[in-house]
């Protein structure tokens, strides 16, 4: 069989230009200057607290967070989005019709308990993310048939048919290899005591408060690791990052209040980084998720849920620019599209639902239904997402809405989601490089992030050809059709992406923040 280098028509996530075998955290770009130390403790704080640390069951982005101080994927994206390897040696190798894809791994790499890193390591990794009860990384491997181990630093991944997005997924939690000696030990607890390759190993996890890491002396690239470990600090309040930024509680803090930003930038204490995500804020409308999302869609009866003109009404209602001035300080990009401002995806010419809220009242009233229409709102236990509730409450009632707002606490708020006990539901998504992972799994019939539970054959079938084209203009005109369809369904009202905020004590240099938002501390070190 013929293979040939990955060339760069062959889509965003497989074909992205190559970097050199490196990663991000393999520089610079912190904050501080000065004398680099060895040792001391990074404190960061995180935003959420994480689901599950297994790579196979984790769904959360600030689990994405977490596993990046000691979980290492076959290919990463660097702070332009482009693929780079990370466990893998080099880019995927293509056959010439596009169903065996051959990874060359990396050399001379143990796991964080001693177990050599091999091909028969991914081999078990990926079969497990494909097979395992529960796993959330079946829809985004559906393509993968076979995965086999050719020699100790060869991986051969048939597929089932084409599809372009697997270098996207095996830059995420699809590419996470877990170390077998503990897989073996563990089962499907792994995540109580995670074990994989990456500069920092597990130490402990408190619930609800915090996550303990100490530096590898397994790492294949420990002499670029300074400090003695990372601890992740769940404080969920931006303002109480901010204040805990600026008394040195913390050294670290994510995804920053605009507000705080502002204010954070005249102190020399501080140092601020700043991306425009790539990932978006929405509505999901529950439409057909009646049982859960890991069962078929059905119908559900409520107005929202039975009536496409009842969700445009809502949107109609929804005034973006007010909510960002209001909530944001005019900090984040309005949008209507899921895919990121960087996307080469994106349609030249998208149009948005306009804020019209006579032409809103005139679709409510001319529903049928009984006014004011009641609509259950699931938000996230989060200052923004309460404040950014309120106003969209406020904007809906005039048009004939009832929003009421439930709060639940993060985690708990995604399993309500999941079993459907909502009818719209404040969420956002962190974003893929590729534009299938913004779309599949999230509104394609049997996503596991499919919230809403919508199952469109229409939909699904542009899906699958985008996956599958290899070229970059077919897949964006494909995918623009794809927009169009997920427009008219309206199962997500998109809001904005949002600006993230990074906060740095000034005596911590070596921290990198790529483009996808995820800061890394592998070569962080304190200065002074």
């Amino acid at each position: 069989m013929r293979l040939r280098l990955l060339s760069l028509p062959l889509a965003l996530s497989l074909a992205l230009p190559a970097a050199a075998c490196s990663t991000p955290g393999g520089g610079s770009g912190g904050a501080g200057d000065g004398t680099v130390k060895t040792g001391g403790t990074v404190v960061f704080a995180l935003s959420d607290e994480p689901d599950v640390l297994d790579p196979t069951l984790a769904n959360t982005f600030v689990a994405r967070v977490v596993f990046t101080s000691f979980c290492e994927k076959l290919y990463d994206a660097d702070d332009k989005l482009n693929l780079v390897p990370q466990l893998a040696a080099e880019l995927p190798k293509v056959s010439a019709d596009a169903l065996t894809v051959t990874i060359p791994l990396r050399k001379g790499v143990t796991f964080n308990d001693g177990t050599p890193f091999d091909a028969e390591a991914v081999k078990i990794s990926l079969d497990r993310h494909r097979t395992l009860k529960g796993s959330a990384r079946v829809k985004e491997l559906a393509a993968v048939k076979t995965v086999t181990a050719l020699d100790p630093a060869t991986v051969q991944i048939t597929l089932s048919r084409p599809f372009s997005p697997l270098g996207a997924q095996l830059a995420d939690r699809a590419g996470l290899i877990m170390s077998p000696t503990a897989l073996k030990k563990l089962g499907d607890k792994f995540g109580t005591s995670p074990v994989c390759v990456g500069p920092f190993k597990f130490e402990s996890r408190t619930s609800g408060s915090e996550i303990r890491f100490t530096k590898s002396t397994n790492y294949y690239d420990a002499d670029k690791v300074h400090l003695s470990g990372v601890t992740y600090r769940i404080v969920s309040d931006p303002n109480v990052r901010a204040a805990n930024l600026q008394s040195g509680d913390v050294q670290a803090a994510e995804r920053l209040a605009p507000t705080d930003a502002l204010q954070l930038k005249s102190n020399p204490d501080v140092t601020l980084r700043d991306i425009s995500a790539i990932g978006y804020q929405g509505l999901s409308i529950n439409v057909g998720n009646v049982a859960g999302t890991a069962a078929p869609a059905g119908r559900v009866n409520t107005p929202l849920g039975r009536s496409p003109q009842l969700r445009e009404a809502l949107e109609l209602s929804l005034d973006r620019d007010a909510m960002n001035k209001v909530v944001f300080a005019g900090q984040n990009a309005v949008d209507c599209l899921p895919l990121p401002l960087q996307s080469r995806f994106r349609p030249a010419d998208a149009k948005c639902t306009p804020y019209d809220p006579e032409r809103a009242r005139q679709i409510v009233e001319a529903s049928g239904e009984k006014l004011p229409i009641p609509v259950n709102l699931l938000v996230p236990a989060r200052p923004a997402d309460q404040k950014l509730a309120e106003v969209i409450q406020s904007m809906a009632k005039k048009v004939g809405f009832d929003v009421r707002i439930r709060q639940s606490e993060f985690v708990s708020s995604l399993a309500a989601a999941r079993a459907g006990d909502f009818d719209a539901f404040l969420i956002g998504w962190s974003g893929r490089i590729d534009p299938d992972g913004n779309l599949g799994d999230l509104v394609g019939t049997g996503g596991s992030n499919n919230f809403g539970g919508l199952s469109d054959p229409a939909f699904d079938d542009l899906i699958k050809r985008g996956a599958q084209a290899s070229d970059d203009a077919e897949r964006q005109k494909i995918y623009t059709e794809a927009l169009a369809r997920n427009a008219q369904l309206r199962s997500i009202i998109y809001l904005y992406h949002e600006r993230w905020f990074l906060g740095l004590s000034s005596k911590l240099t070596g921290v990198v923040y790529p483009g996808d938002g995820i800061a890394r501390f592998k070569t962080a070190a304190f200065t002074g």
